[in-house]
């Protein structure tokens, strides 16, 4: 994976986390910098943490499953993508309210970031991949999407919510594609 696909792994990651923001700065009616902050380095950090325990565990089990890597890639990709979507559709409660105490923030940052550890068991199956420039870019596009969702979230309200989160589940959905198509071949 280069560059850009990599980019738009970790801007797909960051859409749950983005919209998590965005609803953080609608429940504080008016977000500053520290609601920011707080929310992109959670989300930031997190976003980062787990591919690269998903690496490592994918690392592991490599060679049991080596044949079928791709399948396995693109499996865990559109499951989280698909995920993704079908959250965004479902009504509901907003997930998030003004609280940025860790006993609120924890369990949203580990919450949003669990499809980044399917991700990273499917980075670790892909060999030109370097799982740190990965987490590098996951993380920084994480953080930089989630302080600017909060910060923008008194402004755009839930306006955007779902559309951000279908956006980031068919990203993951045809980055798998990708995988898989140029494994068989076809790309």
């Amino acid at each position: 994976m280069g560059f850009w696909e990599l980019l738009l792994l970790g801007i797909g990651l960051s859409m749950d986390a983005f919209a998590v923001s965005v609803c953080k700065g609608l429940a504080m009616q008016r977000a500053d910098g520290k609601t920011a902050l707080v929310c992109g380095a959670w989300f930031g950090f997190f976003q980062a943490l787990m591919p690269v325990i998903g690496f490592f565990l994918g690392r592991i089990f490599a060679d049991a499953i080596e044949a079928v890597d791709h399948w396995v890639a693109f499996g865990l990709l559109s499951f989280v993508g698909i995920n993704m979507i079908k959250e965004a559709l479902e009504e509901g409660e907003s997930r998030a309210d003004s609280d940025l105490s860790p006993k609120a923030m924890l369990p949203l940052a580990v919450a949003t970031s669990i499809d980044a550890l399917a991700v990273g068991v499917s980075l670790a199956m892909t060999v030109e991949v370097s799982i740190w420039t990965a987490v590098l870019l996951i993380g920084v596009t994480t953080f930089v999407l989630s302080a600017a969702g909060a910060a923008v979230g008194g402004i755009f309200g839930r306006k955007y919510e779902k559309k951000a989160e279908i956006f980031g589940g068919v990203t993951l959905i045809f980055l798998g594609l990708k995988i898989l198509l140029e494994n068989l071949g076809v790309l």
